[in-house]
């Protein structure tokens, strides 16, 4: 059974966990390695079963602990060449990572994680960082595989976001901001515009249109990632994604769980059970939408 864990999500700091009993991989990690371990103890996860790193840009809150984690705890970094050379220069990963170390990746290139059943694909995400992508990441083999896509920090929708997120039946996706919320918000005017731009992030209405767009019945968990903590509210992203599904005649709860990744709290541990005709677990926010 493939397990899925929210450890941190937000500009504070990221990381995603994903295995089973025998294996599991990181995508990102932007908390303190200390922090990870208490997290995946508490949770009945293993740490001393993480075969490697995946990350998806080189801004510090996903990136923090990549290299200590590479070279005290010997896991394998992956990402792009670009994505590499922008963490040898950011201050905020005190610790370099060695040839040893890192993995170059290139997108649109299938790979298998070593003595593991992940098979990655790495894609364009457009961000403001030296680069940034996402992960479409498939587990076992034909009916029995598990299909999952993380797409965070996202500046705009690009065919290759939809399409990589469109095969996968367990999706996170960034609903970053209310755009209200971030126009009259305290952020001075160039932060607004940074936020709002092809390098910034998606609001909660570009998340709940690319929900909409992209739906198809396999889809078993939609999770909101990387809110804002001044330009967000959890229970408005939720019930901004949820009303775009009911809008389809989706039923939220029943056909789908759809869930909001907090910035600084664990999120339950999900079971990505390949049987797709198995009902979805109870949601994690009970929010009355009348």
């Amino acid at each position: 059974m493939l397990k899925f864990l929210s450890l941190s999500s937000g500009s504070s700091g990221n990381c995603y966990y994903l295995g089973t009993d025998q294996h599991a991989i990181l995508i990102d990690a932007g908390i303190p390695v200390r922090t990870i371990q208490k997290v995946l103890r508490e949770s009945g996860l293993p740490f001393g079963k993480i075969m490697a790193l995946l990350v998806t840009h080189d801004h510090t809150d996903h990136i923090r602990s990549a290299g200590s984690l590479g070279e005290l705890y010997h896991i394998p970094v992956y990402s792009t060449k670009e994505v590499h050379q922008g963490m040898e220069r950011n201050y905020g990963m005190s610790k370099k990572l060695t040839n040893a170390s890192r993995r170059n990746i290139e997108r649109e290139t299938p790979f298998f994680i070593p003595g593991t059943k992940f098979r990655v694909t790495a894609f364009t995400v457009p961000h403001d960082s030296t680069d940034n992508v996402g992960y479409y990441i498939e587990y076992g083999d034909g009916e029995d595989a598990v299909r999952f896509c993380l797409a965070t920090d996202v500046g705009r929708v690009t065919p290759d976001i939809r399409r990589y997120l469109s095969m996968a039946d367990h999706i996170v996706v960034e609903s970053n901001h209310d755009i209200a919320m971030l126009m009259n918000g305290p952020y001075p005017e160039y932060l607004k515009k940074r936020v709002r731009s092809e390098g910034g992030h998606m609001s909660n209405k570009e998340c709940a249109e690319l929900i909409h767009d992209i739906w198809h019945p396999g889809i078993r968990h939609l999770f909101l990632c990387h809110l804002s903590a001044e330009n967000n509210d959890p229970d408005l992203a939720y019930r901004t994604a949820a009303h775009a599904l009911q809008s389809e005649g989706v039923k939220v709860g029943e056909e789908v769980v759809l869930s909001v990744l907090l910035r600084n709290s664990p999120s339950l541990v999900y079971d990505f059970n390949p049987d797709k005709k198995r009902p979805a677990p109870p949601i994690q926010l009970e929010i009355d939408f009348d």
